[in-house]
């Protein structure tokens, strides 16, 4: 499979890697990255294998342990262990990944609005949102309109340009989603407690989670509840929690400074002496 990835900052600094969630494209995370850059680290945005420009896979294999191997050969090819930060499908991807193979090395890891309980609810919203659209759009317009029925909360941009980069034109003009429909076939509705990553599996590869974690969950997100929260840090005691007010799922669109902002804080707080350098460098520059 071939993947799609933008880098930010010098490739000899300490790694982070951005992992978005279903349905969404590497550029979720491009206002984070810039800030990531400029302090001093190397962040790296990656489409997902079927989503925006990485290759869709021919077998439609969208699995959770399709998703795991990619981010295997990802860690494994980068010069130093990464941080990592994942948001919904993309943390939970990190939370097998580095839960089940404890030869994967990573620095530190932000789980953004997902444990292994999620809330069956905002799950199938999500996965309704993404079907209800299938023959795509005729204007921005309509995906704006879409966009903000999902998503009453937050305010719609000025300008809907910026929606394309997160989608396709087929033959005969028509918008849509910049991802593989096939995903569908592995992102179901959840009507039991085993879906595409399976609450059980879930569970055990946390008990095995060894690295500084910090959750992060929207206040008003309707996937991660305090609940599931709160379990989460009962399998992790080492996890710090903190909670984003006025967001809801997509956390990082909807307080995307405070959002920074908080990742920031904890990478700082793991690795104080690369940060000390990159200050006395600043002031030296200044």
């Amino acid at each position: 499979m071939a993947l799609s990835a933008t880098r930010f900052g010098d490739p000899k600094s300490p790694q982070v890697l951005l992992l978005h969630g279903g349905g969404q494209t590497r550029h979720a995370w491009t206002h984070t990255a810039t800030v990531l850059a400029k302090a001093g680290y190397c962040a790296t945005i990656i489409d997902a294998r079927g989503h925006g420009q990485s290759q869709w896979c021919p077998k439609g294999d969208y699995s959770a342990t399709a998703l795991v191997s990619d981010l295997r050969a990802i860690i494994q090819s980068l010069p130093s262990s990464p941080y990592i930060v994942g948001a919904s499908m993309g943390g939970l991807t990190a939370m097998l990944a580095l839960g089940e193979e404890a030869s994967l090395n990573c620095r530190g890891l932000v789980l953004v609005d997902v444990a292994p309980k999620l809330e069956r609810n905002g799950v199938r919203r999500i996965i309704e949102f993404m079907r209800r659209h299938r023959d795509g759009f005729d204007s921005l317009e309509q995906v704006r309109d879409a966009v903000a029925a999902y998503n009453p909360g937050r305010k719609a941009p000025a300008n809907s340009q910026g929606l394309r980069k997160n989608l396709r034109e087929d033959v005969n003009g028509r918008l849509h989603w910049h991802w593989d429909p096939a995903f569908l076939d592995h992102a179901e509705i959840p009507e039991t407690d085993e879906s595409m990553f399976g609450g059980a599996r879930l569970n055990r590869a946390a008990r095995h989670l060894s690295m500084p974690i910090l959750l992060i969950r929207g206040y008003h997100s309707d996937v991660l509840s305090e609940t599931g929260a709160q379990e989460l840090l009962a399998l992790v005691p080492q996890a710090q929690y903190r909670v984003i007010e006025q967001a809801g799922h997509m956390v990082a669109g909807d307080r995307n400074s405070i959002f920074t902002g908080a990742v920031m804080d904890f990478l700082q707080s793991i690795d104080p002496p690369f940060q000390q350098i990159r200050s006395t460098e600043r002031r030296v520059k200044t």
